[in-house]
């Protein structure tokens, strides 16, 4: 803590434990609540995190929940009678949603709110009168805010919510409530990225009350953005896509194809901004993103459906969405190429493992051999019991299986790798060996090496234009226009 005029701060917590989320003020100013894990085996159980309680005057520090699984977030009551948080039952398993808890203020039993919202929740915010709670969630593939009652009911306030990530697709955006009840929120849609808008329960449409790209998009043509649903050759499943036509689209053409994969794999995509497919789109391909299955914003069991199996069906989900594109009838499907980044990356060398279909590839930041990866990556005291049923050397045949390195004797695919040299949670040495292993085979490769990146590539604009402009050319390579 410091004060709010200045000086030397204060350390309120000590020790060698993990603290997470804003720490959040008592209404007396005696005390913060915040969440962190300070059990004993805190480094190999890192998501076990209570809510906390900590006195300003002498540091004493009382737990307020108890179970095993995510506790944080806290938000507390105007009134300051309940403290909102998030978290989950541990189950182990690779997606589990984020539901919505009340607790009285000195803890005790909680309630869970929202109980029927099969969609992680976050953000927790209490309107002034403390009788409802704001939050964030993403349905199928859209960013909103709902409003939570005591009784549960969620009503949705906005959507079209988003970050301020200009490279892909995914969601992410913040909110804030005023004390009349209007929300702003940052808001986006493919035709552009996050602007200021603002809107309030009741109200059908939100306010765009800042347009700072207009300068630019004002004399551009960006790629119309399509929303398409096809069902998986592997079980039937509908799967949620968006197709981006390139400028100046002519259905009478037959365009080359780009299926461009999201990351996590517990992640998503969307109709939001993507700077990096609309620059596929300008170079004139038509660009398909998706959530296959283990996507999240479509329920938690669509999302385990890749749980210790991964990559897996996934492959036939988007193999289904490349041929739902096909019957449009203005791809050549002599012209497929694929690429993705993160879980994207790795099933883009799953892919070119099992199937010929693509001219080219590339793959940015891929697990290749699961086993390396769970015993160098970052997190490795939570992969290996979410991921997988258990340690790697316990269950070597369910490593070897899932990495697109038992593939590699299958692929003919050119197939570029693509990662920065500092990456700690893909390292650089999984596309080492891919990389290696293709040029053992004699297989067209290239390693591009990006100094100073970590996982965020794109973080650094300077990084996402030359990630763009490696892919493309990469691709150019390989395509014939004749």
């Amino acid at each position: 803590m410091l004060s709010a005029e200045g000086g030397t701060p204060r350390q309120v917590t000590s020790g060698s434990f993990s603290h997470r989320s804003r720490p959040v003020w008592t209404r007396d100013s005696a005390a913060l609540i915040f969440s962190g894990n300070r059990h004993d085996n805190w480094e190999l159980d890192p998501n076990n995190s209570e809510i906390y309680e900590v006195q300003i005057k002498d540091g004493t520090i009382r737990a307020l929940t108890d179970r095993q699984g995510p506790d944080h977030s806290p938000a507390l009551s105007p009134d300051g009678q309940h403290i909102a948080y998030l978290g989950y039952d541990d189950r182990y398993q690779g997606h589990q949603v984020e539901q919505l808890y009340v607790m009285p203020r000195e803890g005790g039993p909680s309630k869970l709110w929202a109980a029927e919202l099969d969609r992680s929740v976050g953000s927790p915010v209490w309107s002034g009168d403390s009788q409802g709670i704001y939050v964030q969630f993403t349905d199928q593939g859209n960013t909103k805010i709902g409003f939570v009652s005591a009784n549960g009911k969620v009503e949705t306030v906005a959507s079209d919510v988003g970050g301020t990530s200009l490279g892909r697709p995914y969601g992410g955006g913040s909110f804030s409530v005023a004390g009349s009840g209007h929300l702003a929120f940052t808001h986006t849609q493919p035709d552009h990225p996050a602007d200021v808008a603002i809107t309030h329960r009741g109200n059908p449409k939100a306010r765009r009350l800042t347009r700072l790209n207009e300068d630019l998009f004002g004399h551009k043509e960006l790629g119309r953005v399509e929303e398409l649903w096809w069902k998986s050759s592997h079980d039937g499943r509908r799967v949620q896509g968006w197709i981006i036509k390139p400028p100046g689209f002519d259905p009478a053409k037959k365009y080359p194809l780009v299926l461009e994969i999201h990351g996590g794999p517990f992640s998503n995509y969307g109709d939001r901004f993507a700077a990096e497919l609309q620059l596929f789109a300008a170079a004139d391909y038509v660009v398909l993103y998706a959530n296959p299955r283990g996507s999240t914003s479509y329920g938690e069991e669509f999302g385990n459906l890749i749980h210790h199996a991964y990559p897996g069906n996934d492959y036939d989900d988007l193999m289904s969405g490349v041929d739902a594109v096909i019957a449009k009838g203005y791809v050549d499907k002599d012209h497929l190429f694929v690429t993705g980044g993160s879980g994207g990356g790795t099933l883009t060398t799953w892919i070119v493992g099992t199937t010929d279909r693509f001219r080219a590839a590339v793959s940015a930041k891929p697990v290749i051999n699961w086993t390396s990866f769970a015993l160098t990556a970052d997190s490795y005291n939570f992969f290996y019991k979410y991921w997988f049923p258990g340690f790697p050397w316990d269950h070597p045949e369910q490593y070897h299986k899932r990495s697109p390195l038992s593939r590699v004797g299958n692929v003919t695919t050119p197939t570029m790798l693509l990662t920065g040299e500092a990456d700690y949670r893909t390292p650089i040495s999984e596309s080492e060996q891919y990389y290696q292993a293709l040029k053992l085979r004699q297989i067209d490769t290239m390693l591009v090496r990006i100094p100073g990146a970590s996982h965020g590539i794109a973080r650094r604009p300077s990084n996402l234009m030359t990630k763009v402009a490696h892919i493309l050319a990469w691709f150019e390579k390989y395509r014939d226009d004749s």
